[in-house]
C-alpha cells in the first residue's frame, strides 16, 4: 500500500518519478491566468489568519461546506470568527474524499506550512494555531508565498476601467516577480445586464470619450487597450457562455447599443448580435497589439437570479443547457482569420464533452506562423482535477500536439493555490511515465525531459512573449 501524499504522490512508475523530481519540479511558475488581488501584491499583504488566506474568497471550499450542511454564516458570514469558520471547514474536509479539495488542502498544508497531518475536527485547533504562528513570519506574506513557490510571473484579471495603480506600484517597487495585467472586458460585453448603462458612464469618465454609441465605445475601449499595453499587458480574457456568429450590420449594432443605454429590453437575437460584434472588435484589437486572447466558455453564471426568465420567455430555448456549437466557434474564429486578424488564442471549456471539439478546432486555424498558435487551455474550473485534466491532456494528445501545450494556471484568488501547478505536473509526468513503461513511448530520456520542462514552463515563456 502506498503512503498518502508521499514524495511520489501520483507518480506510479520510476520513469514518472524521474521526470517529475528531476525536471518538472524545478521549473518556475508562470501563472498566466489568476484572480489575485493586485493591491495585496503591491502592499505585500500580511494575512491575519489561515482562515483569511484559505477561506477568504475560495468558492470551491464554500460550495463544499454548503453541500455538507454548513450555514452561510460560516462561509461568507460577517458574524462568525475566523476560528469558527476554520472549524467548519475542518469538519467538512473528511467528507471531501475523492474531491480535489482533499488533495489541494493537504498539498497546501504540506508545501506551504510543512504540515503532514490530516485536517479533521481532531486536528483543527492544532493546525489552525500552527498556521497562524507561521503567518506572522515575513516569508508568509503575499510576496513571500509567491517567492516560496518559485513564481516568476502572474497575470491578474483586470477590468478596462482599472487604473492599474497596484501594478505600477509593484513594478516600481523592484519586486522581482512580474505582475502583469490581463484585459477582461466582460462588463462592456454583457449588454443584457442592468448595470450596463452605468458601466458605460464609468468608461466615459475613465477614457475621456463620451460613450454614446457603439463606435464611441470602441474608441474608448481602444484607448484603454492602449493604456493596458503601455503597462505591460500581453493578453485578454473573455468569460462567455458560448460563441456567437449571428449576422449583423453596423446600423443594427448601433441601434441595439442605443436601446441598451436607454434601458430598453433587448431580444435574445439582439444580445447575440451585439456580443458577436463586440468580441470581433476585441479580437481585432488583440491582434493589432500582438496579444494572446483567451476564451473561457460554457459557464452558466448567475444561477441564483432570474436572469434567464428576465430575458424573456420567447428565447427559443427549451432549457439553458449546452448552447455552444462547433460551427459557431469555427465561424467566429474563421471570421477573424479571413481578415488576417486571428491572434494567438487559447480556448477553455467547462464542458468536458467539448474536449474533442476544441482539440480538433485547433488544427483548423494553425497557420504555421508559430508553434501551438491556437491552444486548448488546461482543465478549467470544475475540470481542474485529476479526471478533468487527464481528459484534456488525452484529447489534446490524440488530436493535436501535447508537446506544444502552454500548461497549467491557478485561475485562483488564493496565494496558496500554486500547488495546483505541482498537481498538474505530477499528473503529466505520470501519464508520460506510464506510456513509456507500457511501450507506448520510447524511453528517450532527453526528449521526455524536454517535453516535460516545456509544458511546465518553457512553452508559456515563449508563447506569451512576456520577456
Amino acid at each position: 500500500m502506498k503512503q498518502f501524499m508521499d514524495e511520489n504522490f501520483l507518480l506510479d512508475t520510476k520513469t514518472a518519478q524521474d521526470l517529475f523530481h528531476n525536471h518538472a519540479a524545478k521549473m518556475p511558475i508562470i501563472d498566466y491566468h489568476c484572480h489575485l488581488v493586485p493591491q495585496m501584491v503591491a502592499e505585500d499583504y500580511k494575512f491575519n489568519s489561515i482562515t483569511e488566506l484559505w477561506l477568504g474568497g475560495d468558492h470551491y471550499k464554500w460550495r463544499a461546506m454548503r453541500s455538507n450542511g454548513v450555514s452561510e454564516d460560516y462561509c461568507t458570514g460577517k458574524n462568525t470568527s475566523d476560528w469558527e469558520k476554520f472549524e467548519k471547514w475542518a469538519e467538512t474536509v473528511p467528507y471531501t474524499f475523492r474531491n480535489p479539495l482533499y488533495h489541494w488542502t493537504h498539498l497546501e498544508l504540506k508545501t506551504a506550512f510543512g504540515i503532514d497531518k490530516l485536517l479533521s475536527p481532531a486536528t483543527a485547533r492544532e493546525i489552525f494555531d500552527e498556521c497562524n504562528e507561521k503567518l506572522k513570519l515575513p516569508e508568509f506574506s503575499a510576496r513571500g508565498l509567491m517567492r516560496h513557490y518559485h513564481v516568476e510571473c502572474v497575470c491578474t484579471t483586470d477590468d478596462p476601467v482599472d487604473d492599474l495603480r497596484w501594478h505600477k506600484m509593484t513594478r516600481e517597487s523592484g519586486f522581482e516577480i512580474k505582475m502583469i495585467p490581463a484585459w477582461r472586458p466582460d462588463k462592456a460585453m454583457n449588454i443584457e445586464k442592468p448595470e450596463f448603462a452605468a458601466y458605460m458612464k464609468t468608461l466615459s469618465e475613465v477614457s475621456g470619450i463620451d460613450v454614446n454609441s457603439f463606435k464611441s465605445m470602441v474608441d474608448a475601449l481602444q484607448k484603454r487597450h492602449d493604456f493596458f499595453a503601455e503597462n505591460g499587458c500581453k493578453l485578454s480574457d473573455h468569460g462567455i457562455e458560448e460563441f456567437y456568429d449571428e449576422p449583423y450590420t453596423d446600423s443594427q449594432i448601433e441601434t441595439i447599443f442605443e436601446k441598451a443605454l436607454r434601458g430598453q429590453q433587448l431580444s435574445v437575437l439582439e444580445i447575440r448580435q451585439y456580443k458577436h460584434a463586440f468580441l470581433k472588435v476585441c479580437g481585432e484589437m488583440d491582434y493589432d497589439a500582438g496579444w494572446t486572447q483567451q476564451y473561457h466558455y460554457g459557464a452558466i453564471r448567475d444561477n441564483n437570479t432570474l436572469m434567464y426568465n428576465k430575458l424573456g420567455a420567447d428565447t427559443g430555448f427549451d432549457s439553458i443547457g449546452e448552447f455552444t456549437t462547433a460551427a459557431a466557434m469555427s465561424h467566429f474564429l474563421n471570421e477573424l482569420n479571413m481578415e488576417g486578424k486571428l491572434t494567438r488564442t487559447i480556448l477553455y471549456t467547462l464542458n468536458p464533452c467539448a474536449n474533442e471539439v476544441i482539440a480538433t478546432m485547433l488544427g483548423n486555424f494553425q497557420d504555421g506562423s508559430e508553434p501551438g498558435k491556437i491552444q486548448f487551455g488546461s482543465g478549467w474550473w470544475f475540470n481542474d482535477q485529476l479526471d478533468g485534466m487527464t481528459r484534456q491532456i488525452n484529447s489534446l494528445s490524440v488530436l493535436g500536439l501535447l508537446s506544444r501545450f502552454v500548461g497549467m494556471l491557478t485561475d485562483s484568488r488564493s496565494f496558496l493555490s500554486y500547488p495546483r501547478h505541482e498537481y498538474f505536473r505530477r499528473l503529466l509526468c505520470n501519464i508520460l511515465g506510464n506510456d513509456v513503461e507500457n511501450g507506448l513511448l520510447p524511453n528517450d530520456k532527453e526528449s521526455l525531459a524536454r517535453m516535460v520542462e516545456d509544458i511546465s514552463y518553457n512553452n508559456a515563456r515563449r508563447y506569451f512573449k512576456f520577456y
